[in-house]
C-alpha cells in the first residue's frame, strides 16, 4: 500500500502554529490547532466556529474527517456539532471546526490549543 500525499498550507495568520501531525506512531488522527487571535469562551450550550489556520489538498478518492478530541469531550464536554465533519477532495479553503460546549462550565479556547483531529 502506498502512502497518501497530503499537501497542507498554512494561512498567513497561522504561520506560528504547528502543522497537523500524528502524536504517536499508532495515531489515526492528526491534531488541529486553534487559529484564534484572542481567547474564545464557549459557555454552556454555545457553538463557535474556530479556524484551524490550514488548507489541505486531499487526493481524489479520499476525504478528511474532522472529529472531536476524546480528552476535551471527557473532561470538559466539548464536541463538534457536525461530527464527523467531512472535507472533500476538491475543497481548498481553510478548515474550521464547529465546536459546542455540552459541559456545565465555560471553556476557554486559546491560540494554539489542540481542538480536533483530522483523519484521512
Amino acid at each position: 500500500m502506498s502512502a497518501v500525499i497530503l499537501k497542507i498550507k498554512q494561512t498567513e495568520s497561522a504561520k506560528d502554529l504547528p502543522l497537523p501531525s500524528y502524536m504517536s506512531s499508532g495515531a489515526a488522527g492528526m491534531d488541529l490547532y486553534a487559529n484564534v487571535q484572542a481567547p474564545v469562551t464557549l459557555n454552556k450550550g454555545d457553538i463557535q466556529v474556530i479556524p484551524s489556520g490550514i488548507c489541505v489538498a486531499i487526493p481524489q478518492g479520499y476525504e478528511a474527517q474532522i472529529r472531536p478530541r476524546s480528552g476535551l469531550a471527557a473532561r470538559y464536554g466539548i464536541g463538534i456539532v457536525n461530527s464527523p465533519g467531512t472535507i472533500d477532495s476538491d475543497y481548498r479553503g481553510e478548515i474550521a471546526v464547529i465546536l459546542i460546549n455540552y459541559g456545565d462550565k465555560s471553556f476557554v479556547i486559546n491560540r494554539g490549543d489542540r481542538i480536533a483531529q483530522m483523519v484521512i
